[in-house]
């Protein structure tokens, strides 16, 4: 059950303020939560709740602004709730009405608030943001064109509209926080989560528990987890009596329920990712091979996939990859978001295409590094006059000085979607995702990138008043 509020956002002044303290209207909580549009969220935020009974849901702007507070300094839930209740800023910022020495939620809500509001509702949000803020800004709503909920595009326009504008264009990863996935460990794991699914049938019902060898194959992991220098004969000899192990257990649980007896729920899936675990490392070890389709990773979340990389510090990561666009006021857009590896040079045309849908008119020029410049991407960019950049194919021309300083200019502007990418990362959570479940995820990686929005345009009000 959802109760959406008949009046308007609280103001600042409608705030009750705590005896003996005077809060400025000026702090960044304050004048943040003024600009977001909170009403136009919450039209889609109370879609969730169609019953009519039960409890009433938190507002969106409770669950939503705690979750920005909490990706901006990385609290943890308890700490968070802790942070609520003593801070009237935070307080202000969630829509209470006044200060309060009590704790607004319990801190095992985050997770419904997690769940409840989805990347694609975040994604959305962030739209809304940049369009209020670039309504705002007199010196550049009418170069970006945002300030309108309706496409330009749909407005009649009777000339061609001119390309304009910057697109800059680029992939990153956003690692999970699992352990780097190692074979043996992998199994071991595996093993471990089929012998408790059998301590606990063999208890429920019981049932002698069968034979299974655990101090045995214990005694076997340890014995390579512990070795600094393995050799790949130790690896392999560990490896095959691992899948033993496992297939033992699988062998044990598959006589359970022919037998009649039932799994629980959390642990019907867990078993299918086991089973499909096997079946990878078995298919490795016969074939003498490290690449399997959709290699499991990680038990508890089987989505994550290896990501190449090829960096110098980490060559392989295992998280989401998502494309990112920064246009050329700053603000980022998620064009794509994944958790199987894929070639980005596919999302070129549809982030573009997403840009004029936007603004109404083509980009003057669109930055990428070079996996986007393949000959489908040129000759669409052509065909729309967008100027792709990177070296022209075929000999050198005769402005070849020119053409040189062009590409160094590109280059250079480049360079702000990875600074987007570091401020994410170090800044936003984004470099270490610790969330656990698939949806909540992808959330986790939207909400980032929308809290990064967020604190980029409160600098440009900033720089806004001092000049």
């Amino acid at each position: 059950m959802y109760r959406s509020s008949d009046r308007s956002q609280p103001g600042f002044l409608d705030f009750n303020q705590p005896l003996g303290l005077k809060m400025n209207p000026n702090n960044r909580w304050v004048t943040m939560a003024n600009q977001i549009p909170w009403e136009k969220f919450e039209e889609k935020y109370a879609g969730l709740f169609p019953s009519d009974t039960g409890n009433v849901a938190k507002p969106l702007r409770m669950a939503l602004g705690s979750l920005i507070i909490q990706i901006k300094y990385g609290f943890s839930d308890r700490e968070l709730v802790e942070q609520l209740t003593e801070n009237p800023y935070y307080q202000y910022f969630i829509g209470l009405s006044g200060y309060r020495e009590t704790a607004p939620f319990d801190a095992s809500l985050l997770v419904s608030f997690r769940k409840r509001i989805s990347a694609e509702m975040l994604m959305e949000a962030n739209e809304y943001i940049i369009a209020a803020a670039s309504s705002n800004d007199d010196n550049n709503s009418d170069d970006s064109g945002s300030g309108s909920d309706e496409p330009l595009d749909k407005q009649g326009a009777a000339e061609k509209p001119v390309n304009k504008g910057t697109l800059i264009l680029d992939a990153t990863c956003a690692p999970s926080n699992i352990r780097y996935p190692q074979d043996f460990s992998l199994l071991n794991e595996a093993r471990e989560k089929l012998e408790a699914m059998i301590d606990r049938i063999c208890k429920d019902h019981g049932i002698c528990k069968p034979r299974t060898y655990r101090q045995e194959a214990r005694k076997n992991y340890l014995a390579l987890a512990k070795t600094k220098k393995r050799s790949k004969s130790k690896i392999r000899k560990t490896i095959r009596k691992q899948l033993g192990y496992v297939k033992r257990d699988l062998r044990y649980i598959d006589d359970f329920l022919e037998g009649g007896y039932a799994l629980t729920e959390k642990e019907k899936p867990l078993l299918r990712t086991i089973r499909l675990l096997y079946e990878q490392q078995d298919y490795m070890f016969k074939n003498h091979t490290h690449s399997v389709e959709n290699r499991i990773v990680s038990i508890q979340q089987p989505y994550l996939r290896p990501i190449v990389r090829g960096k110098v510090k980490t060559p392989v990561e295992f998280g989401a990859k998502f494309d990112l666009s920064v246009d050329e006021m700053g603000y980022a857009r998620i064009e794509k978001l994944s958790f199987d590896p894929y070639n980005e040079s596919t999302c070129l045309q549809k982030a573009v295409e997403n840009y004029k849908s936007r603004t109404g008119h083509y980009p003057e020029r669109v930055l990428v590094d070079q996996i986007y410049r393949t000959r489908a991407n040129r000759e669409y960019c052509k065909d729309k006059g967008v100027r792709l950049s990177g070296p022209k194919l075929g000999r050198p021309s005769k402005n070849h000085e020119h053409d040189k300083a062009i590409e160094y200019q590109d280059n250079v502007d480049r360079i702000e979607v990875e600074r987007a990418f570091s401020l994410s990362k170090r800044c936003y959570g984004l470099g270490l995702i610790k969330t656990k479940l698939k949806e909540t995820t992808t959330a986790t990686i939207a909400l980032s990138v929308l809290a990064t929005n967020l604190f980029r345009i409160q600098l440009r009000l900033f720089f806004r008043l001092l000049f």
